[in-house]
Parts: structure tokens; C-alpha cells; sequence
């Protein structure tokens, strides 16, 4: 199982390490989700704040709505190939773009996991996780989609596990 995170290879946030492709045979995800839509909100702020401003700045206008769209098509692939799932035996995330960071986390290892979610998160239902693994390194993840309800899952998961 890998301790650090993997970059996968894929054209347009292609999905090329899928989760259902890293399953074993006798394994089978119990709770999935993924980034939420909300990555879009800066994005959308940015090209709205340089439309109101085009006819005033002009130039500097247009590169900030460029700036907007490129960050917003960034976004778009980001949450196209993000997904996180839980199993019996051990949380798989894969999120980015264009690097994918791929995680491989078996549940025996988790130490802590927790959940960060703002005002607007909390409303929208996002925010982010953070998972910390024996010999204390981390994983962070944002813009999950109901980070608490898979918070929740991986504990639940955890406390079923036998004693070793």
C-alpha cells in the first residue's frame, strides 16, 4: 500500500487510476463521494468582477475574466476526476488536476480524521477532510461533498475493525 501519493497520468482529467480499478476481488466501496460544485464560486466571482469592469478597464478587464474562465475550466476537470471511497479495509482518494494525487490510506493506519467546514460549507454542505496516518503524515483534501457524513463513515468503519 503506498504511503505517499501517487500522480496519475490522464488527457482532460481523465479518471486513468479509477478507485473501482484499484478494488480487490473481495472488496467493495461502502461510501463514495466527491469535490462539490462550490469549486466554481471563485471562478465565477472572478469573471463576473471582470465583466463589471470591462467597460472601465478594458485590457485588464479581459485578463482577469481569462484568468476567471482558465481557473474555472480547472475547476471543472478537478471535480470531474475527483472521487473518495471508503471500504472495509481502507479509504481511496484521488483528486487533482493536473497532478492527481492518489491516496491509498488502510483504516489500521489512520490515527485521526476530521473535518473542516466554513460558514458557507456548512450551508452548501462542503468543506474539507484531514486524514493523519501513523508516523504523522497527513492528507488533506478540500471542496468535499458532505465531509462530515464521510467523516462520520471512516470512524464507524474504524471501530468495526478487529483488534491487532
Amino acid at each position: 500500500m503506498a504511503t505517499q501519493p501517487t500522480h496519475g497520468q490522464g488527457i482532460a482529467g481523465a479518471n486513468m487510476n479509477s478507485i473501482d480499478d484499484r478494488l480487490t476481488k473481495d472488496e467493495t466501496v461502502t461510501y463514495r463521494t466527491k469535490c462539490h460544485w462550490a469549486m466554481f464560486l471563485g471562478p465565477i466571482v472572478i469573471v463576473i468582477i471582470g465583466g463589471l469592469a470591462l467597460k472601465s478597464q478594458g485590457f485588464h478587464a479581459m485578463v482577469l475574466m481569462a484568468f476567471g474562465l482558465a481557473w474555472g475550466i480547472f475547476s471543472y476537470f478537478s471535480i470531474r476526476g475527483s472521487e473518495m471511497a471508503l471500504t472495509r479495509k481502507r479509504v481511496l482518494i484521488n483528486a487533482g488536476f493536473p497532478l492527481l494525487k492518489s491516496y491509498d490510506i488502510p483504516l489500521n493506519e489512520i490515527v485521526a480524521i476530521d473535518f473542516h467546514q466554513p460558514s458557507l460549507g456548512s450551508m452548501l454542505d462542503f468543506g474539507k477532510i484531514m486524514i493523519v496516518r501513523k508516523g504523522a503524515s497527513r492528507c488533506v483534501i478540500r471542496f468535499v461533498s458532505s465531509p462530515a457524513q464521510f467523516v462520520t463513515k471512516v470512524r464507524q468503519q474504524i471501530g468495526t475493525l478487529s483488534p491487532s
